[in-house]
């Protein structure tokens, strides 16, 4: 019978050895040779699943705006819209280890958007969550409704 194996969870599991590495030693140390050693994995195992550099990045983008979208909406909404809305733009800044090398990994891959078409999806996708939260905030402070309702 042959071996049934989960794919998604293949790709997550090394998504999470890629962040080990990144959170670790920092984004310079997060090659294909090295996260495939975090996982337990070979290269070439790795690159089954991501062909290239670009393609963990983005996938790894993908995690960290699963995680800054958890932060943001489960966030404490207690205290005064000022208080909330600091707290929700804290989010976005690298003001922990976790969200510096979020920062590290995002500018990474930015400076390839100019050359790799997926980078730039991905990143473009990104600035669309970046600007509902900013909206949101807003929204708190001011006390006016958004612009488009849906977006925030």
């Amino acid at each position: 019978m042959p071996k049934i194996v989960d794919h998604d969870a293949r790709r997550a599991e090394l998504a999470r050895a890629m962040w080990r590495v990144v959170y670790r030693d920092g984004v310079g140390a997060a090659t294909v040779r090295s996260i495939a050693a975090e996982a337990g994995w070979s290269p070439s195992a790795l690159r089954h699943y991501f062909a290239t550099q670009t393609e963990l990045l983005v996938f790894a983008m993908e995690h960290v705006q699963a995680e800054a979208a958890e932060r943001i909406t489960t966030g404490d909404r207690t205290g005064s819209p000022r208080e909330v809305a600091q707290r929700i733009l804290e989010q976005l800044l690298p003001l922990d280890r976790q969200r510096v090398r979020e920062a590290e990994v995002w500018l990474l891959l930015a400076a390839r958007t100019r050359t790799d078409p997926a980078a730039r999806a991905r990143t473009t996708e990104a600035d669309e969550g970046i600007r509902r939260a900013v909206e949101f905030a807003v929204v708190l402070l001011t006390g006016e409704p958004a612009a488009d309702p849906e977006a925030v």
